[in-house]
């Protein structure tokens, strides 16, 4: 498994206990790595996106309930909340990865950690996020 992989499914589990929680996001870190094999690198990577999600998260809520039809986030199961929160983070704030990328990790991590009929609504909310964001890109002249 790719580092990069690796720390956004640890990036999921720390947003789904973050979560139940509602604390300081920095305050669960330490328990969160205790036990965990993570490298620095993929412990730095899931740290900015678990940061960088909190830190986003009303701007990333409404633009993923703008995409998901009559789903609203607390009716949602909380595994597929974290991870379209994450996934969207990432193509908000991480325009050095391709976005086909990250969608492609986020189903990949739907599959592991999700149902089979998850894929398709994060993919299909996803997509739409990606269209949204692509349509707000200034045009070059």
């Amino acid at each position: 498994m790719s580092t990069r992989r690796k720390a956004r499914e640890c990036t999921l589990q720390l947003l789904y206990q973050w979560e139940g929680e509602r604390g300081d996001p920095a305050a669960l870190l330490p328990g969160f790595w205790r036990g965990k094999k993570a490298d620095a690198a993929t412990r730095e990577f899931a740290e900015q996106l678990f940061h960088g999600t909190v830190a986003r998260l009303e701007e990333i809520d409404t633009l993923i309930e703008c995409h998901s039809e009559h789903w609203k986030l607390e009716r949602m199961a909380a595994v597929d909340r974290a991870l379209l929160r994450l996934a969207t983070h990432e193509l908000q704030a991480h325009p050095e990865t391709p976005r086909a990328v990250v969608i492609d990790e986020a189903l990949e991590i739907a599959r592991r950690f999700s149902s089979a009929d998850s894929v398709e609504f994060v993919n299909g909310v996803l997509d739409a996020v990606r269209k949204t964001l692509e349509s707000q890109k200034p045009s070059s002249p």
